[in-house]
């Protein structure tokens, strides 16, 4: 797993290197070093680097030098001398690569940024680094479109210049990188909120050779799950199994206005795994998922006036839920006051549970003032998982603004901290979806924007539920077994944009994909490890 830090992290991680010997000057000139090699694999025959007042200029400035060294063509676009530059690291970098032969521009107008960018293979952006946040000034308000309008490939340094390095937010306008070479470590900002649209393709230099040894010397904001880190879950099935000991779900969802979520969500606890999946949904439902679903019982649970869960439903659920591996709760249900008293009476159960959409929606009405402030109702011995997208995770804490990456962590993280349990884990759905256990936060595989898309939550619960049901017995790292459900999800993605393109795919779509999906993932885990089939010709 690679780790994913705060902007406060990477501060204290420099002064940590600092310490062991290695100067930040020394990292400023690896950091060129290292930018400069990346450009380098572009083959480009000129090359145009825009320069900041601060260190991620100086990195500019060096990676300039490199490349100017390297036989490349190199124009530099600075807005003051460098004699002029306030920073003082930069400044010098910046006067001994002036000195040399390279081309530089101070303060040139629009026009004259067009003829540069027009002239160049590749533009280097190294105007700010990971301390910028807020809204542009001139020059660098005419500088970012002017990129953006002009030029095919850039590359940023550390981070896209107009992208808060910790939100992952932009304000006013952003350069848009084909790639990003960030330094150290990636930025939690690069994965959160506009980051991932800004960033392209993320490459990291670790610039000091003994980073594995003092990593860990501060915390992590997160750690990316790469796909190597998953192989241990990709076995095949055992020849004396059956479907009791494949795991069974019960998924404890639907309603009259929402059939299709129990089917879906039913459908795809199967197709990931599991040998016995059942449905409990309200008796005005029942047969309707009962045709649509004709391999998998569903129990007929007493319905309000409504079609939603009853007043009776929550002793009849509890009874049968005590039969299975797991259970899953909420899609699709709503939040009647029969499918509160359902939630609150599986949360007493001593069974896995997990919590999804209405489920959630209910426990917040619960808990009126958040349910970090009311953890005993959620506090248990076996496994409990939490699905929250970001409305449902803002409910959750009563009304804390949750809107980008950081702040879905720092809900996450309140719910959970609050419990304290290592069996709770909170998956905070978006664009990037973070896995939040008590000590570690994991990112896995994002899918496509085609995920977005209404259902496709219905079938990553799905897929949690049969994943949680098949394995529970076998893991203990429930953070990252979750993180394989959830690539999961994220490669059926892929392959249904692949399959009906990106704007065309349903959330039914998913289901049928989720095997050639584990397919996928699976290829990747060995490849990233560098194990091939014995017969490749690789």
């Amino acid at each position: 797993m690679k780790p994913v830090l705060s902007t406060e992290e990477v501060v204290r991680l420099e002064d940590i290197i600092e310490r062991e010997g290695t100067s930040k000057a020394e990292l400023m000139e690896l950091a060129g070093e290292f930018a400069a090699n990346e450009v380098l694999k572009l083959n480009p025959d000129r090359v145009l680097v825009l320069v900041g007042f601060g260190n991620n200029g100086g990195d500019g400035w060096v990676a300039a030098d490199i490349l100017s060294h390297k036989g490349v063509d190199v124009d530099i676009v600075s807005p003051v001398e460098p004699d002029e530059i306030p920073a003082a690291l930069a400044r010098h970098v910046a006067r001994r690569t002036a000195g040399r032969d390279v081309h530089v521009c101070v303060g040139p107008s629009r026009d004259e940024l067009e003829v540069l960018i027009d002239k160049a293979d590749v533009v280097v952006d190294a105007i700010f680094g990971t301390g910028f946040h807020g809204n542009l000034r001139a020059p660098f308000s005419i500088w970012i479109p002017t990129v953006n309008e002009c030029s095919d490939c850039v590359v940023s340094i550390d981070v896209p210049s107009g992208l808060n390095a910790e939100t992952g937010v932009v304000d006013d306008d952003c350069i848009r990188a084909e790639h990003t070479v960030t330094m150290i470590a990636p930025k939690i900002g690069l994965y959160s909120a506009d980051g991932p649209e800004y960033a392209g393709d993320l490459i990291c230099g670790n610039l000091y050779d003994r980073l594995d040894e003092v990593i860990d010397d501060v915390d992590h904001a997160a750690e990316i799950v790469e796909p190597g880190d998953l192989v241990d879950y990709f076995a095949p099935l055992p020849t004396n199994i059956d479907k009791y000991s494949r795991g069974a779900v019960l998924i404890v969802a639907g309603s009259a206005q929402y059939p299709g979520a129990a089917i879906m969500a039913a459908k795809s606890a199967a197709r990931a795994g599991a040998g016995y999946v059942a449905v409990a949904a309200p008796d005005a439902c029942a047969n309707l998922i009962r045709m649509a679903l004709p391999s998998i019982p569903v129990f007929a649970i007493p319905s309000d006036s409504r079609g939603s869960f009853g007043a009776a439903a929550r002793m009849t659920v509890c009874e049968i839920a005590k039969k299975y591996s797991c259970v899953l709760c909420g899609p699709g249900m709503t939040t009647s006051a029969g499918a509160m008293q359902v939630v609150s009476g599986l949360l007493e159960l001593d069974v896995p549970l997990i919590l999804d959409a209405d489920a959630l929606n209910c426990l917040a009405k619960i808990a009126i003032d958040g349910i970090d402030s009311n953890p005993e109702m959620y506090r248990r011995e076996q496994p409990l998982v939490m699905t929250p997208h970001y409305r449902e995770l803002s409910r959750l804490v009563a009304g804390d603004e949750v809107n980008d990456l950081g702040t879905a962590i720092a809900a996450a993280q309140k719910v959970v901290w609050a419990a304290g349990s290592d069996n709770l884990v909170v998956i905070a759905k978006g664009p990037t979806t973070a896995i939040c256990g008590v000590e570690r936060v994991l990112l896995p595989l994002s899918g496509p924007a085609s995920l977005a898309t209404a259902g496709s939550g219905d079938v990553l619960a799905g897929i949690l539920a049969g994943t949680l049901a098949t394995m529970r017995d076998e893991m203990d790292r429930w953070e990252l077994l979750y993180s394989y459900a959830v690539a999961l999800h994220s490669y059926a993605g892929f392959a249904a944009a692949t399959e009906y393109g990106e704007k065309s795919v349903i959330a039914t779509d998913l289901i049928d994909l989720i095997g050639p999906a584990m397919e996928l993932a699976a290829k990747d885990a060995l490849e990233d490890l560098g194990i091939m089939d014995e017969g490749s010709d690789d």
